[in-house]
């Protein structure tokens, strides 16, 4: 006879509905082991189920590479770790991957993907950090330097779905976009800090958006009077550049994630981060050893193909892209993400 006072096993929080709109009753996509019918019907409609992220270019990714067993790879940006599971296994037998990524939330569910493969518990070394602490930690992990580095660099979609982490405006959610969540200063507090004159300076040199003055003077106004959450920057942005002269060609849409580009920048000093490890990144590099990596927008593309063409004319790379790498049509018919992603790369003399 059963014991009538044991407590009943919880019972799976249940969404109204068979098409659920908030990202944590998405139950299926995020345990997607346990529905990959549901998830291939996602993916096959070319979307990204929700929490995961598709890595981009990653045909192009290896064949720029050409990683061997044995071999030493690094993975600058791990993320979910699409990237860092196909160049991990490309280097089986007797390779090593070493990973970083600042995402206190994404990394331990990266670590448990990669550790779940087929591969010594050796063979993966992770630590939590900017990728522009990479070079220095690599120094002391391998100190006769590593094959190869990748780098894809912008947030991830596991960021962008998430409405808590404040990096999307489909669903409402806190203004934060920090890619560490425990420190720094969120956007909002940001635009506490920022006069308008400092604000469309960000706007100007983050994203080029040509409406960079109004646009701060509109949204510092409204923040002051009420703090901004991401739907109401989004449509406040929305609104005020539809009230804007345009240019010949330009869609006010488009201010939307140009201002949310710029702020993601600002709050996290990608840039300062990006030319840091533009700086270090060949140093740690064997004769010979490749890099790779992907950009989202002109202000990182810029910076990537000054670097290495300045690598190139002091000696430090033996060769360089001659041209970006974009995804062909097919990927970005199945993953509309992938559609402003561009790669560079470079060899080490």
């Amino acid at each position: 006879m059963s014991d009538q006072s044991s407590p009943k096993p919880a019972r799976r929080p249940r969404y109204s509905g068979t098409h659920p709109r908030q990202f944590n009753e998405k139950y299926k996509e995020l345990n997607a082991g346990r529905y990959t019918d549901e998830v291939a019907k996602i993916v096959a409609s070319g979307k990204t189920p929700a929490g995961t992220h598709r890595p981009v270019l990653l045909n192009e990714v290896l064949h720029v590479l050409r990683p061997k067993p044995g071999q030493l790879v690094a993975d600058a940006t791990l993320g979910f770790g699409g990237h860092a599971q196909e160049l991990l296994l490309a280097v089986q037998p007797g390779g090593k991957l070493f990973g970083v990524d600042l995402d206190p939330i994404e990394l331990p569910k990266t670590e448990v993907r990669l550790r779940a493969l087929d591969v010594p518990a050796k063979a993966i070394v992770l630590r939590r950090s900017n990728y522009a602490g990479l070079t220095k930690w690599l120094a002391q992990q391998a100190p006769d330097g590593v094959d190869m580095v990748l780098a894809d660099l912008g947030c991830s979609s596991m960021q962008l779905d998430n409405p808590e982490r404040g990096f999307g405006y489909k669903v409402d959610g806190p203004l934060d976009m920090r890619m560490n969540p425990e420190h720094g200063q969120s956007a909002a507090a940001l635009l506490d800090k920022l006069t308008d004159i400092q604000l469309a300076k960000i706007f100007r040199d983050y994203s080029d958006e040509p409406h960079a003055h109004a646009l701060a003077q509109a949204i510092l106004q409204a923040h002051h009077k009420h703090p901004l959450t991401t739907k109401s920057l989004a449509d406040l942005v929305n609104a005020t550049a539809r009230r804007l002269p345009q240019a010949i060609g330009d869609d006010p849409a488009t201010s939307v994630p140009r201002v949310f580009q710029a702020l993601r920048i600002a709050v996290n000093d990608e840039f300062a981060a990006l030319e840091a490890f533009l700086a270090s990144v060949p140093y740690v590099l064997k004769p010979g050893g490749r890099v790779a990596v992907i950009s989202f927008h002109s202000g990182e593309d810029r910076r990537v193909k000054q670097a290495f063409k300045q690598g190139l004319k002091d000696g430090v790379y033996a060769s360089i892209a001659p041209d970006i790498i974009t995804p062909g049509a097919e990927e970005r018919h199945a993953n509309p993400r992938s559609k402003s992603a561009k790669m560079r790369w470079a060899v080490r003399s």
